[in-house]
């Protein structure tokens, strides 16, 4: 009870402070900017509530919150009656038993993962070696690609060492141990810096071991670099510049796991991790030609990585193939219980599904609108359609459901509440961009929403997951254009389905990646990538790599 006598003349006492400051006029504009009428009489009503609570924000903002101090409110994408299979079975990985080293060493670069498991586990090359291989190579080209932040050298040798003696020792993990990776540099590795790629932050380092990088550790896996993102996860320019397309240099990656992307597509590393809110992984490896998988919403736990939407961030693995992306997310989903979101799903991948068993549609209501046949989406279809897959028209819900950006309310409201102080204490002038769709402005930009529109866009995205579930629950796999067609990516991004994107083909106009999107229910991954795979299986984009880092 003193406790609460106390609060409230401390309320009071700030809110008389407040007096000078806070007009009735001042009350009228902020409604203008929330589409709200208020009579001046109702104004005047208004007056000492809005005193009190503009009271109780300055004592709320006198009190830190760090970046990773979660919401209580907790995110998932079940909706009532939904049931999932909960039996995880063994997973069996067809290392084959005949690869041998390259003539030329540089082809090591683009082997996959399975291949350079087999060199590892039958002892034709050293972790040590192996590492110092794409360590040579991240030197090499770094710069060119500008995709690196900090090369983990010592790290790495320390781990690749370690990893050399259990092989020997007959201790083999998996098909991970020994392998080199790097990280999008939002993860927290101890002894690291963590730079979240933004200026404020470049010299930052953060005592804490990320969830994906002890499961990669557990694996036996070798990190050698942490990558290259736009500033606070937002597109390709970074403090140090604009991380580059391995395919055209004078363009630049996507983003925002700019440099996980093109780092793995230039064979810098065999894959590397990224993150996704709104595009951050689809976006990069549909540009570059990578492999990348955006799991379902909450399959891997976030603690450990910078947080910009609590609701909305995913981990996934960025690779140059489906089954790559398979080894990698076998190893990494899960939770460690830090990240309430965070489920432990089984993972039942089989590399032999037979595709003619599975129900593979296609959203008919994007592909309408792609007129020019000869684009490779429609190539796409064709080439399931050759593999015996009778393919299902279905109609995406988009328009008509989607029908107001939810998207932007939410990602605005919570990404602003995630650097609240970042932008009240103008740390926000330290970036290096300031435009009009840069992060300090959308920040600013926010603050001016109200909290009742953030909680009715997360409403109207509750009916957007029922209505995209009723579609999905009928199919195993839709295939659907990563660009241009419809709001697909906005879409499931609100709704947590997994999706992966893959390479295509390259645009005649100018010869860049072209790429397809494959959707899957949740927490089915493994159908999801077994679809992607045969895909691969049957055509050779996946294994094109840039010419220039051969």
């Amino acid at each position: 009870m003193r406790k609460m006598t106390i609060l409230f003349a401390m309320l009071i006492s700030v809110a008389a402070s407040a007096q000078d400051t806070l007009t009735t006029k001042d009350i009228q504009s902020a409604a203008k900017v929330l589409d709200l009428s208020f009579t001046q009489k109702e104004i005047d009503t208004m007056y000492d509530g809005v005193k009190e609570n503009l009271a109780g924000y300055k004592l709320m903002h006198k009190q830190s919150l760090k970046n990773s101090v979660p919401m209580s409110l907790w995110q998932s994408p079940v909706l009532p009656g939904m049931h999932f299979n909960e039996k995880q079975l063994p997973v069996k990985w067809n290392i084959p038993s005949n690869v041998q080293m390259p003539a030329n060493k540089n082809d090591l670069a683009f082997y996959n993962l399975l291949q350079l498991a087999s060199l590892i586990k039958n002892k034709k090359i050293s972790s040590v070696v192996l590492t110092q291989f794409f360590i040579e190579r991240i030197k090499k080209y770094g710069d060119t690609l500008q995709c690196v932040i900090s090369v983990t050298e010592d790290l790495a040798m320390q781990q690749a060492q370690e990893a050399d003696v259990e092989i020997a020792g007959g201790k083999y993990r998996g098909p991970l141990h020994g392998i080199p990776y790097g990280l999008k540099d939002l993860f927290s590795v101890k002894g690291t810096k963590t730079t979240w790629g933004a200026a404020p932050y470049k010299n930052q380092t953060i005592d804490e071991d990320a969830f994906v990088y002890t499961q990669l550790k557990e694996a036996g896996a070798v990190l050698i670099a942490k990558f290259t993102l736009g500033a606070l996860a937002m597109g390709d320019y970074w403090f140090g510049g604009r991380t580059k397309n391995p395919w055209n240099t004078r363009t630049g990656s996507s983003g925002s796991s700019a440099g996980s992307t093109s780092a793995t597509v230039a064979g810098l590393v065999p894959f590397a991790i990224g993150t996704e809110t709104w595009g951050s992984i689809v976006s990069p490896s549909s540009t570059c030609g990578a492999t990348g998988l955006r799991p379902t919403f909450g399959s891997i736990s976030r603690s450990g990585a910078m947080t910009l939407s609590w609701s909305l961030d995913k981990v996934g693995p960025i690779c140059r193939s489906a089954e790559d992306a398979a080894v990698v997310f076998n190893y990494i989903h899960g939770t460690d219980g830090y990240d309430m979101s965070a489920v432990n799903k089984p993972f039942n991948y089989k590399s032999n599904t037979d595709i003619k068993k599975l129900k593979v549609a296609y959203a008919k209501n994007y592909f309408d609108k792609i007129t020019d046949t000869s684009r490779s989406e429609w190539k796409v279809l064709e080439a399931y359609k050759k593999m015996g897959v009778e393919l299902i028209p279905v109609n995406f819900p988009d328009s008509g459901v989607y029908n107001f950006n939810i998207m932007d309310i939410v990602i605005s409201a919570e990404c602003a509440a995630a650097f609240d102080e970042f932008t009240r204490n103008n740390i926000d002038d330290e970036m290096t961009q300031q435009g009009k769709f840069d992060w300090p402005n959308s920040f600013r930009v926010s603050r001016l929403m109200s909290a009742v529109e953030y909680i009715n866009a997360n409403r109207h995205r509750y009916l957007l997951m029922q209505k995209v579930n009723e579609v999905m629950n009928t199919i195993d796999v839709m295939i659907c254009p990563t660009r241009g067609s419809g709001n697909q990516g906005a879409i499931t991004n609100l709704t947590g389905h997994p999706v992966v994107c893959m390479p295509t083909g390259f645009d005649k106009r100018n010869n860049l990646p072209t790429s397809i999107t494959l959707i899957g229910k949740l927490y089915d991954e493994a159908t999801l990538l077994s679809a992607a795979k045969a895909y691969q299986d049957v055509t050779e984009w996946d294994e094109m790599h840039p010419p220039k880092f051969k």
